[in-house]
């Protein structure tokens, strides 16, 4: 070779054949420069070969592998490879219609790498072009690839596995959709939030689906439907719901359609009146769809598929077999808990109950359950502070409910009220609440759950359960008169009124209290500046003023007492040194009940002679209680993660204590 890299010339200065195929005449006078150009190509051919591989980032490979169009809206790495295999890569983006088609051919002899590329596929071709037909078909193929196959540990460390089961849930709740309830603004019907009439709703009855191969006769059993003495009758796919407001989104990973769904009361007898009477009507149930087909391999052949609705509450079951095999199912417990949330009238009851005893509850009674009683399951209470509702319990509900030690063993109930109301009366309503449900629930007494009931206040809530475990006497009728009550001239229903809001005792059947943020001794907060507009803008219960006027008109020596110088507020209740704080902070809790504080303070350091913007430290530290936890956060500390963690212990410890 020549310094130049071509070749001696051959005698006779012949043009020759250059290996990369360019003609060159060296008697030319551009000879030399189209050498030393296929010499740079050689060169620069030698760093970048036709096929090779280059360096690059982790996440970038990882990226490529795992793309599907579950994530990227394009075709995994195993469908393209499938794609390519068979010549089909480029007419699928031109026809694909027909190119499922041809994948599918007679449909017999689906070996698993089609099975896949067809669910995906299918999937990818319905999201383009809206076609429900195509979704099912998704489902369909998926349902195949999942539980045709004999190889289990094949199925277990293929990444198609949990990928053709999000095909198959997404592709059922899509295929099975009907119109929403509501569109272009029109009010929400049967007074539904607007959420819950835009919702799209997924239609599970009985009925016949065209298929692009064929149909799809699905038929369901009527007992499924049923969650204790409800029906549950319309269903919301959550699937694909983004969540807000709650710190974090339960999900477990699974085979079929997670759904919310309404319920409307079915059934009689003594469970199915107390369930409508303690379940707001606006409860949504989290439940999974999974729709179960008989011979699948043989019926994509022929196109006559048949397959059964089956669905499964999240608090009844959270398996499912299929084929031998015992498989998760698909849950969305928070996505439900948000859906139910989502514009529901409870977030107005915060602002409105206090201004008004009056106002309208989102439910019937002051008692609600966030599901049937389920006997053998600890009760636990939760009641809200001052101007605040049962919604601001989400976060705790929604983490100590999805705790693998807890969801099994303990049930949720929420108590509202009032919360201007004097704390003796609202007090009494719960007193009242409970001692009914238990009654109601469980007569003869053979649960023994019922009876470790445990109770949780925050602020305000925090004295209303201080009163259950308490054992006042006469304290609260002798701290306003010194006129025997015994003596008191009133109707019958003003002395049951009276006698109900002075008088209390421990309530037997609770076992276990925490206080949250609660001012045992009143709140710094409550100057006369505030009790004076307080009173200004609060109207409290009518038939409450009349009762209390009535008594002082029957009773001249109760006129000129304190108590009835006009009824106290919640708010006035709650003022340092005032008559009722001073008596209840000096009432001792029963013997035997465990008691436990959470107490929020703002800032570092010691916690002596810190607040939490509300309530002072010394108010909410009591002596001898079973355990204390100082949590750094504001007032509201019921949804901090700290204060969460902590109720979590107690109630694993009392779950697990006999």
């Amino acid at each position: 070779m020549n310094a130049a890299g071509a070749p001696p010339p051959q005698a006779g200065g012949a043009a020759r054949e250059v290996a990369v195929g360019v003609a060159v005449d060296t008697r030319s006078g551009t000879a030399l420069g189209l050498i030393a150009l296929v010499g740079v190509l050689l060169v620069a051919s030698a760093c970048a070969t036709p096929i090779g591989v280059v360096r690059a980032d982790p996440q970038k490979v990882h990226r490529a592998l795992t793309r599907s169009v579950m994530t990227a809206g394009k075709p995994s790495a195993a469908t393209e490879q499938t794609l390519q295999r068979l010549g089909l890569a480029e007419r699928f983006e031109e026809d694909p219609a027909g190119t499922l088609g041809q994948l599918r051919g007679a449909g017999t002899d689906l070996n698993r790498n089609r099975l896949f590329a067809l669910a995906e596929l299918s999937f990818l071709y319905a999201e383009r072009e809206h076609r429900q037909d195509h979704y099912l078909a998704a489902a369909v193929y998926a349902y195949a690839f999942l539980f045709e196959s004999k190889d289990e540990s094949a199925l277990a460390l293929d990444p198609r596995t949990r990928l053709a089961a999000d095909l198959y849930n997404f592709g059922l709740g899509l295929g099975l959709v009907g119109p929403p309830a509501a569109s272009n603004g029109a009010p929400a019907p049967s007074g539904r939030t607007a959420a819950e009439a835009e919702a799209v709703e997924v239609i599970l009855s009985d009925r016949t689906l065209p298929l692009p191969f064929g149909q799809l006769e699905l038929r369901g059993d009527p007992a499924d439907f049923l969650w204790g003495p409800f029906r549950m009758s319309r269903f919301v796919s959550v699937g694909d719901f983004e969540v807000r407001g709650l710190r974090n989104r339960y999900r477990q990973p699974g085979i079929g359609a997670p759904l919310a769904a309404e319920v409307t009361p079915a059934g009689t007898g003594p469970e199915a009146e107390a369930a409508r009477k303690y379940i707001p009507p606006r409860v949504k149930v989290p439940v999974t769809a999974f729709v179960r087909l008989e011979n699948v391999v043989e019926a994509i052949a022929n196109g006559r598929l048949r397959g059964r609705i089956e669905l499964y509450p999240a608090d009844e079951a959270t398996t499912v077999e299929v084929q031998g095999r015992t498989l998760p199912l698909e849950l969305e417990p928070s996505a439900t808990l948000a859906y139910g949330l989502e514009g529901a009238p409870v977030w107005d009851t915060e602002l409105g109950s206090f201004l008004s005893a009056e106002f309208r509850r989102s439910f019937a009674g002051n008692l609600a359950m966030i599901h049937p009683y389920r006997p053998g399951r600890v009760p636990v209470v939760l009641i809200h502070g001052t101007a605040s509702s049962p919604a601001r319990w989400a976060d705790m509900v929604n983490e100590l409910s999805n705790d693998p030690v807890l969801r099994s063993r303990i049930q949720f109930w929420l108590f509202t009220y009032s919360t201007s109301s004097p704390i003796l009366v609202s007090a009494s309503e719960l007193r009242r609440s409970l001692q009914s449900v238990v009654k109601e629930l469980d007569p003869e007494g053979r649960d023994p759950a019922l009876r470790r009931m445990v109770l949780i206040g925050h602020s305000q809530g925090g004295l209303l359960t201080r009163l259950m475990v308490t054992d006042s006497g006469t304290r609260f009728w002798d701290s306003v008169t010194k006129l025997p009550f015994a003596d008191v001239k009133a109707s019958p229903e003003t002395r049951e009124l009276v006698r109900n809001t002075m008088f209390f005792e421990p309530l037997p059947f609770v076992s276990r209290v925490v206080f949250i943020a609660t001012p045992h001794r009143g709140s710094f907060r409550v100057s006369m500046f505030v009790m004076n507009l307080v009173r200004r803008v609060v109207t409290l219960p009518i038939t409450l003023v009349k009762d209390v006027n009535d008594l002082a008109r029957q009773n001249p020596d109760l006129a000129t007492v304190k108590a009835l110088e006009g009824t106290p507020t919640a708010v006035d209740n709650m003022r340092p040194g005032h008559h009722f704080i001073r008596t209840l902070s000096e009432s001792p809790i029963a013997p035997g009940v465990l008691v436990h504080s959470v107490i929020a303070v703002l800032g570092v350091g010691p916690v002596s002679g810190k607040t939490d913007g509300v309530v002072a430290y010394e108010s909410a530290h009591l002596d001898g209680v079973a355990s204390e936890k100082i949590v750094r956060s504001s007032h509201s500390t019921q949804a901090e993660p700290e204060t969460i963690l902590e109720v979590r212990r107690i109630l694993r410890e009392h779950v697990e204590s006999r």
